[in-house]
């Protein structure tokens, strides 16, 4: 009589076996059926058996089954399991979301750019996205406004290894921004915008500690008319040192500036 192992699935039939991988708080995955992308909140003991939530970089929450081969990690397919009650320190991350890159050296800038309107939506970006900044060699810039953007993206001259991104405030149909931008038709430029009519307003007002920004009569000045609506002394470089210090992370940013941002670091570190 002929022994069979209990396994009678031909050898080049069977899966690989993949990794086994604590689900620790703040580690980033993919799930693979539906291709959300998010860090581990929390696991828990569900009666369908163990469960996983993740939030994304918008803050939305899903939860999924800890099922075999149903995650990825940096490309590879994983095996999500409980961590136990001594499990490793979890990964750290960026303030952009990123997961951190200990002793990593900032890269030599790179030809390509990103400029944006005004001091204070520098400070920001380099606040959420400095690391990631650092390490892909970014260099951002500001500008006193767009009133002559398509004269400074004649003089950026810019190429297939020099890309420009533009980050312009207030870039709905009908504005002053939107024609501006209009006349900017470079392949190698990419010009995005959020609604806000200043970059203050991309901060969550809940982050502040206020229910909502106030709507400031026009003819007045935006942020003067903030500090007044708010009962803030009207110094706005001191308002917006105090905005700034609430930002920790993305979390504490509107989707509507999420995204445009990480285009344009996207868009300027494309292979040239």
């Amino acid at each position: 009589m002929r022994s069979y192992q209990p396994d009678l699935t031909p050898p080049w039939k069977r899966s690989a076996p993949v990794p086994e991988v604590p689900a620790e708080p703040d580690l980033v995955v993919e799930e693979v059926s539906t291709g959300f992308c998010g860090a581990v909140i929390r696991c828990e003991k569900t009666a369908q058996g163990p469960a996983v939530t993740l939030e994304d970089r918008f803050g939305k929450h899903r939860v999924f089954p800890m099922e075999p081969r149903g995650f990825l990690l940096e490309g590879k397919v994983v095996t999500l399991v409980r961590p136990s009650a001594g499990g490793p320190v979890r990964p750290a991350r960026t303030a952009s979301g990123s997961v951190a890159v200990p002793g990593a050296r900032a890269r030599v800038a790179r030809a390509g750019r990103i400029y944006v309107e005004g001091r204070h939506d520098a400070e920001l970006v380099e606040r959420v996205w400095g690391d990631d900044l650092r390490i892909e060699g970014v260099v951002v810039e500001y500008l006193e406004g767009v009133d002559d953007l398509p004269a400074i993206v004649r003089e950026f001259a810019p190429g297939p290894g020099a890309r420009l991104g533009v980050l312009v405030d207030h870039l709905v149909p009908g504005s002053k921004e939107s024609r501006i931008a209009a006349q900017v038709t470079d392949g190698h430029v990419l010009v995005v915008g959020h609604p806000y009519i200043d970059v203050w307003e991309a901060v969550k007002p809940s982050s502040v500690g206020i229910e909502a920004w106030p709507v400031v009569p026009r003819g007045q000045d935006w942020k003067t008319g903030v500090c007044r609506a708010l009962g803030w002394p009207e110094n706005t470089g001191a308002a917006w040192q105090h905005i700034l210090s609430r930002v920790n992370s993305y979390k504490d940013l509107e989707p509507q500036l999420l995204g445009r941002v990480e285009e344009l670091i996207d868009f300027v570190t494309l292979p040239a």
